[in-house]
């Protein structure tokens, strides 16, 4: 709810008399209640919440004629029916001239085909609404229409939408779906427009879904709808016979005049007079050649062939145009050709020969003329042979493929025509290499080879043995020259360095009650020995790379060199949006240079007056961290102020704050796969990091900032932060504080931070993520946090939690630090799980802690429902619980689902969260008493 107050103030130098008492400011406040009384709340500042102390922004008047009317605009969020503001006055002139009280609502719109009603805005200002729309009139669904209400009054981030229904198209400007005109039509549904009807084709009236074909012409089954209509092709042209003799004709054809529009003709032969044995070469009912051989034939014998042009919409005419021919086979010749024998093999050549046919006494008309010899693979087709025609007895086929079987015919040809093949003789080729059937000079070059290959192995070896040997020497002098700490698997044990290799098992990733068993197969397969700096990735030759500026020894040349210098004038500071290690954290508007007429909304860090030269100095670090880095997912350093007071640094503004905090004011309001993108984001940042050569430390949600277009930033680049352990977790060791439940086993217990250690800390900002905000080990202590993880147990999946990315969690989570993926890695996973949404169905087992377990909080120990509620942090419910009777914890025991809804509990994830903790208390009440809950 918002309140606009306008008014006037005098200046106080009007009164000066009065100097001290005078004031220029005076305060508003405000007082909640959910049923009217007749009198109003008692006149005490304590009984009001302070809104904020107002002061005259736009000036104040200091003569008696001048007047400076001040406009002034505050929020409050709604939580009861009904409010009081007042205005309390303590020493200042004013006038109060005009108030006005409303509400922010997303007005009605509609987008992607889909209208979303007018929706109010959330109670507070960081909340957002989710609104689902209902298709506009003619437009099917495609994915659940959904837009997001700020509470700015704005829709923000779409998702899902309609399609208009085929017959109509859509009006983009106008978000309706229009009947498709006469003539045209739209046969599917989407947000093209409707297209012209195809040729031969036409549309008689409105909103037609396919355009009917004219008469004599078809559209195929299969065919596309913008597909013009087509004709079946008319009969084939030049049926020719190529070849005849006594079983065997080869006809050919041309194509037909007219295909009718398509390019898919095929041929089909019909023989009225053949038999069951006759083949035809193609060997397929229908074919695309215009050539066929067909064998198997009579001697003698009239044949009439048929050869039919058909294409894909024949069918569907009913007749098919075909041209035909009449074909008399040749007598038979009995010359038949003996004793086929293969005389010589080599690599690449067969030699073959034969007998002659025997010719009767007088039988002058059966002399051989020729010999046909065709050599063809074994299992290829005969049309396909090597023919030789020869008047010798032998032949030789050279150029044939080596370790290949080859089949050999021959026939004979005398004054009468050819006779028939012999039956087939097969013989197969050796290897090029092989010494069987190899004429004296493949041996020779066979030799020369194979001597030439021992020559090289053998100098090969020499090599590799004298190579090993150097390596050896130099790997051992190498380690000797350097300090310790340069060797890549040393291990640091109670302050003593160990320089040798690890095999330690690597320990269960989860442990459920007792058992201790692995739960699925890791995403990635480390490669093993890999140093653990690359578990961030490296860049390649000549990648940008991080400078500590710690090794400045005036941090000013490290802001000078990293940063750039911003003229205070063109910062303008708006309101103090919290509070920071070195000071207060504004909101603000950055003029952009050179002419300063363009803002910009920006963040502002400022450093406390009279702050010790070593705050200032790990202030003006952090900026020069952040100066070093440019990235979509990183956040972005604008400049800094540091030639006047007080010293400033100015990043972007990220609208939504952190990522932990905007999670848990939006429980249950996303999807998953908008959840994922928010890793991924997080992921492509730290890979860009850990590319640089940085390492963060200090990776949480509460460490990421969110802006207006979801989009997730790294953050918080201080090195000197202190960290408070009742608030973030954090755990005193040996050179400073660390944040536990966020921090790697090898960085707890000997404060080695690698970029490996950060894949760690991005598990459990993945597990932050996946539960809206939840704090990870709940209320653990950390020294039970470090116990625990130590013996293997990790966090449970988070609810509704997908599968994969539980998995990714346990692979960062791995105890070997070399184990775990590199944020390359996942960048990459997550990108592929982004794009097949599929992959994210599958919802991982809740491995949720034991109710009656040793360390889980005993809910009986509690004493009204509103304590229990607050436990779980759900206490804006408690009025819900009292006005439908639930006093009780026997009575919230046995709360359905069903109830929570009646009581206006809508938002699934609070549902889900009240739920679980129900189960607990039903569960320990049940084993704390003689009966049990039903």
């Amino acid at each position: 709810m918002y309140i606009e107050i306008k008014f006037t103030t005098r200046d106080c130098s009007l009164f000066p008399g009065n100097a001290l008492s005078c004031k220029e400011t005076f305060s508003l406040l405000y007082y909640e209640f959910d049923a009217a009384t007749k009198e109003p709340p008692p006149w005490e500042p304590d009984s009001y919440k302070l809104i904020g102390r107002i002061a005259a922004g736009e000036g104040r008047f200091n003569t008696n004629t001048e007047v400076v009317i001040n406009t002034e605009v505050k929020s409050i969020p709604v939580t009861k029916k009904g409010v009081y503001f007042a205005f309390r006055d303590q020493g200042a002139c004013i006038s109060i001239l005009a108030i006005k009280v409303y509400y922010i609502s997303c007005p009605e719109v509609s987008v992607n085909f889909a209208r979303f009603p007018s929706t109010p805005t959330g109670r507070e200002v960081t909340f957002i609404e989710q609104t689902i729309g209902t298709c506009v009139a003619n437009a099917v669904i495609i994915e659940n229409p959904i837009f997001l209400c700020k509470g700015d009054g704005k829709w923000y981030l779409p998702t899902g939408g309609c399609h208009c229904k085929p017959g109509y198209q859509a009006d983009v400007d106008k978000q309706e779906c229009k009947e498709c005109p006469i003539g045209k039509y739209k046969h599917e549904s989407g947000s093209h427009i409707c297209e012209l009807c195809p040729d031969h084709s036409k549309a008689s009236d409105y909103g037609f879904t396919e355009c009917r074909c004219d008469p004599t012409y078809y559209r195929a089954e299969k065919d596309p709808k913008n597909m013009a209509c087509t004709q079946p092709p008319s009969a084939p042209q030049n049926l020719t016979v190529n070849f005849v003799d006594q079983s065997t004709v080869i006809l050919s054809w041309n194509t037909p005049h007219m295909q009718g529009g398509r390019s898919d003709t095929t041929y089909r032969v019909v023989c009225d007079a053949c038999s069951m044995g006759v083949k035809y070469i193609p060997n397929t009912e229908i074919f695309n050649d215009t050539k066929i051989t067909i064998t198997g034939l009579n001697a003698v014998t009239t044949y009439r062939f048929q050869v039919f042009a058909e294409n894909g919409v024949s069918s569907l005419a009913g007749k098919s145009e075909y041209v035909d021919i009449t074909v008399t086979t040749e007598a038979s010749v009995p010359s038949l050709v003996s004793n086929v024998r293969i005389t010589s093999v080599k690599s690449s050549e067969l030699s073959i020969s034969w007998d002659a046919p025997v010719i009767e006494v007088g039988g002058d008309s059966d002399l051989v003329e020729r010999y046909e010899v065709r050599c063809y693979p074994r299992y290829d087709d005969a049309t396909n042979a090597t023919v030789i025609q020869t008047s010798e007895l032998s032949a030789t086929f050279k150029g044939l493929k080596p370790s290949t079987d080859y089949a050999i015919q021959v026939r004979a040809k005398t004054t009468r025509g050819w006779g028939e093949y012999t039956p087939v003789v097969f013989k197969k080729t050796p290897h090029a290499m092989g010494l069987d059937y190899v004429g004296e000079n493949d041996n020779m070059q066979v030799r020369i080879i194979a001597g030439a290959i021992v020559a090289v192995v053998v100098l090969l070896v020499i090599i590799i043995i004298m190579t090993v040997l150097i390596l050896r020497s130099r790997a051992s002098d190498e380690c000797n020259k350097k300090q310790p700490s340069d060797c890549d698997t040393l291990e640091y044990r109670n302050g003593e360095v160990h320089c040798k290799m690890d095999s330690s098992p690597i320990v269960t990733t989860h442990t459920n009650n007792k058992s201790k068993s692995s739960l699925t197969t890791p995403l990635f397969t480390p490669a093993v020995g890999v140093a653990a700096a690359g578990a961030g990735g490296t860049g390649g030759a000549g990648a940008r790379s991080y400078v500590d500026p710690h090794t400045y020894e005036d941090p000013n040349q490290a802001v000078r060199e990293f940063a750039r210098e911003i003229d205070a004038g063109y910062i303008t500071i708006e309101a103090i949006i919290g509070g920071g290690e070195f000071g207060d954290v504004c909101r603000g508007k950055l003029k952009l240079p050179p002419d300063g007429r363009t803002e910009i909304d920006v963040a502002i860090k400022t450093l406390k007056p009279g702050s010790a030269d070593k705050a200032r100095n790990d202030f003006l670090t952090e900026a020069s961290i952040m100066g070093q880095f440019e990235h979509p997912n990183v956040i972005f350093l604008q400049g800094v102020v540091t030639k006047s007071n007080p010293v400033m640094i100015i990043t972007e503004f990220m609208e939504n704050g952190s990522l932990d905090t905007f999670l848990r004011a939006n429980d249950g309001k996303f999807q998953v796969l908008q959840l994922v993108g928010m890793l991924r984001g997080i992921a492509s940042g730290m890979q860009y990091l850990a590319e640089m050569n940085y390492v963060h430390r200090d990776l949480a949600a509460r460490n990421v900032l969110v802006n207006a277009a979801l989009v997730c930033k790294i953050a918080d680049f201080g090195l000197s932060r202190e960290i408070e352990s009742a608030t973030e977790g954090a755990y005193t060791t040996r050179g400073g504080k660390i944040p536990v439940r966020w921090t790697a086993p090898e960085a707890i217990a000997f404060r080695k931070f690698t970029s490996a250690s950060d894949v760690w800390s991005m598990g459990i900002v993945c597990w932050e993520v996946m539960s809206y905000g939840e704090r990870p080990y709940w209320n653990w202590s950390n020294q039970d946090v470090i116990k625990s993880i130590e013996k293997g147990y990790r966090l449970p999946a988070p609810m509704d939690c997908p599968e994969a990315i539980y998995q990714l969690m346990l692979d960062c989570w791995q105890k070997e630090r070399t184990h775990r993926p590199t944020f390359a890695n996942l960048t990459q996973t997550l990108d592929k799980l982004i794009r097949t949404p599929d992959t994210l169905r599958k919802i991982a087992q809740n491995r949720g802690t034991n109710p009656l377990a040793p360390d889980a909080v005993d809910l009986t120990q509690l004493t009204s429902v509103s304590e229990w509620l607050a436990s779980i942090k759900m206490s804006r419910y408690a009025e819900s619980f009292e006005r439908a009777g639930v006093t009780t914890l026997e009575a919230a025991a046995r709360v359905t689902v069903q109830e929570l809804t009646s009581l206006g509990i809508t938002l699934v994830g609070h549902q889900k969260k009240i739920m679980n903790s129900v189960t607990a208390l039903r569960a320990q009440m049940s084993a704390t008493s003689q009966g049990f809950l039903v």
